[in-house]
């Protein structure tokens, strides 16, 4: 069983949107190290992974927006970019009505990584869901969407 049986002094501290706080960052942190572990064998960044993601969920952004998008400044996604094209993960495409500007797309081959990164990753948490009590699966299905939502926030 993954579970902490509760304590008071627990209890009483994630009582507070502090303490909650608290909580949520060291456990979530935790589980996204663990998450990071579970690699599909590739040498990429989380930078370049996260990347790669964004542009197979938004194919067809340009360069500038997909800076924008991960709150990078431009000329550090340019060298994300370029390391991700020279892995033949992405191509560059010109924008269809202005020269100056081009559109990113996954490969076949950047789509086929990031789908058994997530497969792997996914097989890892299904596991792990697996040692929690039917309540306690019951209790993250509540969750997730409002997880979600402060990952958007």
């Amino acid at each position: 069983m993954l579970t902490n049986p509760p304590t008071p002094t627990r209890d009483a501290t994630i009582r507070s949107d502090t303490g909650l706080a608290a909580a949520l960052r060291i456990s979530l942190t935790r589980l996204n190290r663990r998450l990071r572990k579970q690699t599909a064998g590739h040498s990429l960044s989380s930078t370049q992974l996260a990347t790669l993601a964004t542009i197979d969920r938004n194919d067809g952004m340009s360069p500038r927006e997909l800076a924008e998008h991960e709150k990078v400044q431009p000329p550090s996604m340019t060298r994300v970019i370029t390391a991700l094209e020279e892995r033949g993960l992405i191509l560059r495409t010109p924008h269809g009505s202005d020269r100056r500007q081009v559109l990113l797309s996954a490969t076949p081959e950047g789509k086929a990584l990031l789908k058994e990164e997530r497969r792997r990753k996914e097989a890892w948490l299904t596991q792990r869901l697996k040692e929690l009590t039917p309540e306690e699966r019951a209790t993250l299905r509540q969750a997730a969407p409002i997880l979600e939502k402060l990952s958007k926030a």
